[in-house]
């Protein structure tokens, strides 16, 4: 009986629950930690949204079970939603269905399309569950570049005519969860031709469709004309209306995707309680403000921290996307490694990041920092850093407060 179970022996540590365990000791201890680990919003869902839920969860008849594919008002209103924010026609009955976030989605629908011994090709470094979905599923994993250049076509085809069996399921997801990377509509373009000519189902993961800046709105596969031939793409609430303890989330697109994905969550759940998917549905339907209003304050927390965190004598790429910046680690504390790196900023500048070896090993090297405090936190985040930086005898700038 001492033998460990078949799965859990494809599962490694999650390293990045080794610095949140530090984490949760140190604010146990009473540590002020400010925590730019988790991709956990700090700002509150719409007043009409939890309004909404309220009314609903009054009525006795809203508590049995609800509908695993989501209630047909709430696949309306995504249907919609796509069709205002990309243009794209959905039928609510055929291609849309609820979720469970994103993050559910895409781990039930590798369990509905993978046999054992499948390859897939995910990107490396990518979010934890674009990889181990499909190990939990049984599948092989080929990594493939999450960077959107030339190097990734190249991946592409070598693993397409080296690989065996060949690869049937591509993954993708921009703005890159960790690497806040985009791509624009002639990167889909391509890749739905790529796909189709390869015969390779595309699962795109679009949870930060409304986290974009600069004035670059992100687009969707499913603008490409017949990309539903091939794609399926994944959205959430969590982020755009600050729902993300909630739970919900969407699956749309390819048909035979969309069928396959609802018979399998036939089985595992009865859906997402009524009264927050009625709530979702007045997020969606309901007015919009909320949306510009979070983008543009994600958008000064990343002017603010990457500017203090460089006046501090830490140099970030400004992220075009997303409520993260991948961080390359200091210059001079790069052979520390990104997880010891990030303990030590936890246990001397009192400030979590998540280590980007937590996101595949190509993410060494990387720190993913969350904007999800507010920008005096970040700035005092600097300085915490600033003088930890100096303690490690990195230069930092001689002028300038962080």
């Amino acid at each position: 009986m001492s033998e460990e179970f078949y799965r859990m022996k494809r599962l490694p540590p999650y390293v990045i629950a080794e610095v949140n365990a530090m984490r949760a000791a140190a604010r146990a201890a009473g540590e002020d930690i400010i925590d730019l680990g988790m991709g956990n919003p700090d700002l509150p869902p719409p007043d009409h949204v939890i309004a909404k839920l309220c009314e609903v969860a009054q009525k006795p008849s809203a508590h049995g079970y609800s509908q695993s594919m989501g209630i047909p008002g709430l696949r309306r209103a995504q249907a919609n939603y796509y069709g205002r924010r990309f243009g794209v026609d959905l039928d609510p009955e055929s291609e849309v269905v609820v979720t469970m976030g994103s993050k559910e989605g895409l781990a039930s629908l590798a369990t509905a399309i993978t046999a054992p011994g499948d390859v897939v090709l995910a990107p490396n470094p990518s979010y934890p569950i674009h990889m181990f979905g499909f190990i939990i599923a049984g599948a092989t994993i080929r990594s493939v570049p999450t960077t959107p250049d030339e190097h990734y076509w190249q991946s592409l085809e070598r693993a397409m005519a080296f690989t065996v069996p060949r690869p049937s399921i591509l993954v993708v997801g921009y703005p890159s969860n960790p690497t806040a990377e985009t791509v624009d509509l002639a990167f889909y373009e391509r890749l739905v031709a790529w796909a189709k000519e390869n015969k390779v189902w595309v699962l795109s993961d679009l949870a930060y469709s409304e986290l974009y800046y600069d004035g670059n709105p992100t687009p969707s596969i499913l603008q490409v004309p017949g990309a539903k031939d091939v794609a399926v793409e994944f959205t959430s609430l969590s982020k755009t209306y600050s729902m993300a303890g909630w739970r919900i989330g969407f699956a749309v697109g390819n048909r035979q995707l969309i069928a396959a994905l609802k018979r399998v969550k036939s089985y595992l759940d009865y859906g997402a309680f009524t009264p927050i998917q009625a709530a979702a549905c007045a997020a969606l339907n309901g007015p919009q403000d909320i949306v510009q209003k979070n983008r543009e304050l994600y958008h000064k927390r990343r002017d603010v921290m990457v500017e203090a965190f460089g006046r501090a004598g830490w140099d970030i790429p400004a992220p075009k996307a997303s409520m993260f910046a991948w961080a390359p680690l200091p210059p001079a504390l790069k052979d520390m490694g990104s997880l010891e790196f990030s303990k030590q900023l936890l246990t001397h500048a009192k400030v979590a990041v998540a280590p980007g070896v937590g996101y595949g090993e190509d993410g060494e090297g990387y720190v993913r920092i969350a904007m999800v405090e507010n920008e005096q936190r970040l700035r005092q985040a600097a300085r915490n850093i600033k003088q930890y930086l100096k303690s490690m005898g990195v230069n930092t700038p001689a002028k300038g407060a962080a």
